[in-house]
């Protein structure tokens, strides 16, 4: 995707004059929705938090209230990401969220509102699609190819990134756009699990991307989360 990956794995300090020129970016996966927890696919259509994905907005508010507060937060268009960024906003003490429609979920086309289990017997093509490692195969029905997702993807964070530099900001959107990001930065060939309002930290210099943490639910202990999250890697 032409981007470079610095391994977290090793020990990298940051001195003070590197830092000034580094953007850290949380990204935040929205909390769980009423579609989340019945198994149906949302892509670009809209679909509301429910009880634990507002529990779970307040949680991740909260834990982020407690630490160094962002310059800025972004979020997707959808509004499930929206509320999400809203509550967080609220404790961070910052006065508005500013959206980015290219941060919004995959189209995942004719698959769109469709039940998972159902997906492959309904829509078999595209439910091979969405599941195919050809990057370049776009969903039908009007979806995206996984390679559009990630050039969409990348090219809003790194704009983001770019206009913060020595900053913080977060930034709340969805699992398949945390899935392109991940492999995007690391070449991995996959992702893994995608939490509801997990914490995922990335920072960006000289062009360059390291992952500092990745699908971070310690704060919902309370609270609680779906364990199957969201794999795009794996077929339910």
């Amino acid at each position: 995707m032409g981007h470079e990956c610095i391994d977290a794995s090793k020990e990298f300090k940051w001195g003070e004059d590197v830092k000034s020129e580094v953007t850290e970016i949380v990204l935040v996966r929205h909390g769980e929705t009423t579609w989340n927890a019945a198994g149906r696919i949302q892509g670009q259509i809209e679909s509301d938090l429910n009880e634990t994905g507002q529990k779970q907005a307040v949680a991740i508010a909260e834990r982020l209230g407690k630490e160094e507060r962002p310059i800025a937060i972004y979020s997707s268009d959808l509004k499930r990401a929206k509320d999400t960024a809203l509550k967080i906003a609220e404790t961070c003490f910052c006065s508005k969220v500013t959206e980015v429609p290219e941060l919004k979920e995959r189209h995942v086309g004719s698959l769109q509102g469709l039940y998972w289990k159902e997906g492959a017997e309904k829509e078999p093509e595209a439910y091979s699609a969405f599941f195919s490692s050809q990057n370049d195969l776009e969903i039908p029905g009007g979806g995206e190819s996984f390679d559009q997702l990630c050039e969409r993807s990348m090219n809003a964070l790194e704009q983001i990134a770019k206009k913060h530099k020595g900053e913080r900001v977060i930034v709340v959107t969805h699992g398949g756009v945390l899935r392109a990001i991940y492999m995007s930065i690391t070449q991995a060939p996959s992702a893994g699990k995608l939490l509801n309002a997990s914490v995922n930290v990335v920072r960006f210099s000289d062009d360059k991307w390291i992952i500092d943490s990745w699908s971070d639910v310690s704060h919902l202990s309370s609270v609680g989360f779906l364990q199957r999250g969201f794999d795009g890697d794996a077929k339910p």
